[in-house]
Parts: structure tokens; C-alpha cells; sequence
């Protein structure tokens, strides 16, 4: 059984080492906390977040972790699983796309509680993102899942629980069990994302995160696991119906050679400027070039966004997308997402407000757009004349990456409404200086939100 993959991603897991990691995928990972850690601190009071909050806050641990902006701790997963909501629930953080699309800044949740836990380094700590990056955006490559029915954050349950082992130190067996463990009850129903969407739609990874620690926990004190968790008669690529094939060589250890080193992954994802789902941003950024040039868009007679297939299928082909009736369901939504830029020449959490997204003035424009698959995004106007724009990588895409000073920005916009721009550019500095940090202590102390008179 050695050459398992479940072997072969713990014996990979348990090599890593900060030293490993090349300057560029360092750089990249104090980038993404500080994009996690805004969406986070942004979308503190939407009310699953709070609700997530309330639950988590009810449990407290001695070794526990610190739930975004409190002072209280509690026990690592249901801390991942808090934080993990708060990351998500904007759908501003990270993306990537391939066979599988995913959101592997969502693994940061457990990360941070499990590092705070055990007392881990800011190296430790960026060594297990990396790692956590690798492994589900290796495994979002080798096969899709949701064309079966199951959700990308099945395979958040593996990179979890790896970066978690990895933190707690242990040894390559016992990484093998939080696998197994973390496997064996981790497939997630596809159903979270697909027609009139709930709080689930964000809530979903958090859930794969907190099992992740779990799997982790019960694995340091001994648990064992089910094996061969993925090539077993009953295991993962049988019940998901998918093959894995040869994922386990790009596990290999020692590390092949290659220009950013091993655990390289994050410099292919990609930050969203804008907050809505990933596929919506070309046409996000197509439609307010375009608005630029109509000015009034009571100008527009009909809209035509043709998207690839995965876009389509995702976020433009279901009736609810026409008619949303809850922010996750208008994040979500091509058509909505692309109108309301047209119309209000910008896309901000502002637009997901429910006095925006059900206005019948915006559903009466609706009604005018049509969704095709293809490349361009086009508009007609009243005069007859067309207008076309053609976005392939949008603002924050791998092959067109913001800037530092723009992530910061981003960062610094989310967050300065409730903790002023001195503070946020306060956690943006610790960030930048994790990798000489002892522990994460001064980080989470950081994030505390001010008491309101009602707490």
C-alpha cells in the first residue's frame, strides 16, 4: 500500500518545509491572507457570518483559536468554520479554474485556527497555505466532480486536513489517517449551488474546513482511518465516479525541479477585483469599459454576454438567475451581475443589497439580456448601433495580476468601515512581516472588532 496517493500526499506534507518554498509563492501567500482576512473582516456582520459567530462563540478551549474580531477562543474547527464563513461569504476571495473550479483561499480558515491552536510560526503557517493551495488546486486539475453531482469543496476535506497536519507536526501515518479520516465523510451535494441559492453557497467550504481540523485532531490523538481511501472497492474515485489517474507524481518526494520550487500552485489562481462569482469578471469588466462610452443606460435596447460553457452553466443558465431573490443567488447570476454594472457603472457589495438586486426596474432590464456561449459581451443601444467588448483576463487573473498596492487597496476598503484605515493598514503590515513572526497571536489581536452599544 505504499504507493497510495493517501501515502503519497502525507509523505509530501510531512517534507515540506519553508526553505522549500521559493520567494515568489511566500510572496503570494502573505498576498492572499491579506485578500482573505479583508473579505473576512468585510462581510463580518452579513448575518450567516454572524450567524456562524454566535455558534461557534457558544464552545471555548484552553488550546483554542480565535474567531475574527472577538477576543474569544474556541476550539480550532469551529473557529475554521467561522472564519471560513466570513472569508467566503462576499465571493470576493480568491479563484481557480480548471477541470474542477475552486476557492482555495478557503483553506486559510483552518490554517490560521490550527496555527493559532498549536502555537505554529508565521513561516509554519505560510508553508501549510502553500501546501493546502497545492493540493486542492492538484486535485481540482485531475478530475471534475461537479458534472457528477458533488461539490469542488469535496475536495477541500484533503487539503484541509493536510495543512492542519502539517501544523500539528505529526508523522507521515498519522497524516495518512487525517486523510482517510477527512475522506472517508467529506463529499459535499452539488445542490449548494444550484437554483435559488442560501446561505449554504458560502457556508459549504467552511463545513469541508472544519471536517478538515477534525480530521486532523482525531489523527493526532491516534484515530485511524479507512484505506485506501481513493483507490479502495468502496473509496473516493468509485463512489464520486471519478479516476485520479496519475495525480500522485505530482506528489513526488523529493521534490522535482522546477522554477518556484515545490507547492507552486497559488501563482496559477487568481484574485477577483470585483465581488461576485469569478466567471461574472470579464464580463464585469467588459460592461464598464462599455459603460463608459453609453453614459445613459436608459440607451440600452438589448444585451448579449456570450461566455464560455463552465460560465454559462454555472451562472447563466437558470431562471433564478433572471429573477434573484437573494444575494447569493445575485452574485451568482451572469445576467444580473452584468445589468447592474451597465446600470450603475460599478459592482460593489452594494449591488448584492436586496433593495438593488429585486428592484422591478432591474428585473423589467433583465428581461432585455440574453446569455450565450461564446467570447464577447454585446450591447445595443436605441440608435441601432452595437457596441462590443472582449475582457479574456480580467483585472486579477494569474496572467494579469493586481499589484500589491492594489490588493492592499482592496484590503483597505473592506475593512476601514469598521476599524479605520490606521488599523487596516496595521493588519496589512503584520502580514507582510509573517514570515519573521513567532506566532499569530499579535495578527488575530489585531482584528478585533470595537464593541457597539448593543453588545
Amino acid at each position: 500500500m505504499a504507493a497510495t496517493l493517501a501515502h503519497q500526499l502525507a509523505n509530501y506534507a510531512c517534507a515540506l518545509r519553508f526553505e522549500d518554498l521559493s520567494p515568489e509563492v511566500v510572496h503570494e501567500v502573505k498576498r492572499r491572507v491579506i485578500d482573505s482576512l479583508g473579505c473576512a473582516l468585510g462581510a463580518w456582520n452579513e448575518e450567516p457570518c454572524a450567524i456562524a459567530r454566535k455558534v461557534a462563540s457558544e464552545f471555548s478551549a484552553k488550546r483554542g483559536s480565535t474567531i475574527f474580531g472577538t477576543n474569544h477562543k474556541a476550539p480550532p474547527d469551529w473557529t475554521a468554520f467561522a472564519n471560513g464563513c466570513a472569508i467566503r461569504y462576499f465571493d470576493y476571495n480568491d479563484t481557480y479554474l480548471s477541470k474542477e473550479p475552486a476557492h482555495p483561499s478557503d483553506n486559510i480558515s483552518a490554517a490560521l485556527a490550527v496555527a493559532e491552536s498549536v502555537e505554529g510560526t508565521g513561516p509554519e503557517l505560510i508553508t501549510a497555505i502553500a501546501l493546502a493551495y497545492e493540493v486542492q488546486c492538484r486535485f481540482c486539475d485531475a478530475a471534475s466532480i461537479r458534472a457528477r453531482g458533488w461539490d469542488h469543496v469535496t475536495y477541500g476535506a484533503f487539503s484541509t486536513a493536510l495543512a492542519c497536519a502539517h501544523l500539528m507536526r505529526l508523522d507521515p501515518e498519522n497524516t495518512r489517517h487525517a486523510v482517510n479520516i477527512a475522506g472517508v465523510a467529506g463529499a459535499a451535494m452539488r445542490q449548494a449551488r444550484v437554483g435559488e441559492l442560501s446561505h449554504w453557497k458560502g457556508v459549504a467550504f467552511a463545513t469541508a474546513a472544519r471536517h478538515g481540523v477534525y480530521s486532523a485532531l482525531l489523527a493526532r490523538a491516534g484515530m485511524t482511518g479507512p484505506g485506501p481511501i481513493f483507490e479502495g472497492q468502496m473509496g473516493f474515485e468509485k463512489q464520486l465516479g471519478v479516476s485520479l489517474g496519475n495525480l500522485g507524481e505530482k506528489f513526488a518526494v523529493p521534490f522535482p525541479k522546477s522554477k518556484h520550487g515545490p507547492a507552486a500552485m497559488i501563482l496559477k489562481t487568481s484574485i477577483k477585483y470585483w465581488p461576485a462569482e469569478y466567471h461574472s469578471q470579464s464580463a464585469i469588466e467588459a460592461a464598464l469599459s462599455l459603460r463608459k462610452q453609453i453614459l445613459d443606460p436608459a440607451r440600452i435596447k438589448s444585451v448579449t454576454i456570450e461566455s464560455h460553457d463552465a460560465s454559462v452553466d454555472i451562472i447563466g443558465s437558470e431562471p433564478e438567475k433572471w429573477k434573484p431573490n437573494t444575494r447569493e443567488t445575485a452574485d451568482h447570476s451572469l445576467p444580473y451581475i452584468t445589468a447592474i454594472a451597465l446600470i450603475d457603472g460599478e459592482v460593489t457589495s452594494r449591488q448584492f443589497e436586496p433593495e438593488r438586486f429585486a428592484d422591478p426596474q432591474v428585473w423589467k432590464f433583465l428581461e432585455s439580456v440574453k446569455v450565450k456561449r461564446n467570447a464577447e459581451l454585446n450591447v445595443d443601444l436605441d440608435d441601432g448601433r452595437p457596441l462590443t467588448k472582449r475582457v479574456d483576463y480580467p483585472l486579477g487573473h494569474a496572467k494579469n495580476p493586481l499589484k500589491d498596492s492594489e490588493v492592499e487597496g482592496k484590503f483597505v476598503a473592506l475593512v476601514s468601515p469598521s476599524l479605520g484605515e490606521k488599523k487596516a493598514r496595521g493588519i496589512v503590515d503584520l502580514v507582510w512581516k509573517l514570515d519573521d513572526a513567532k506566532n499569530v497571536d499579535e495578527l488575530m489581536k489585531a482584528m478585533e472588532m470595537p464593541k457597539r452599544n448593543d453588545q
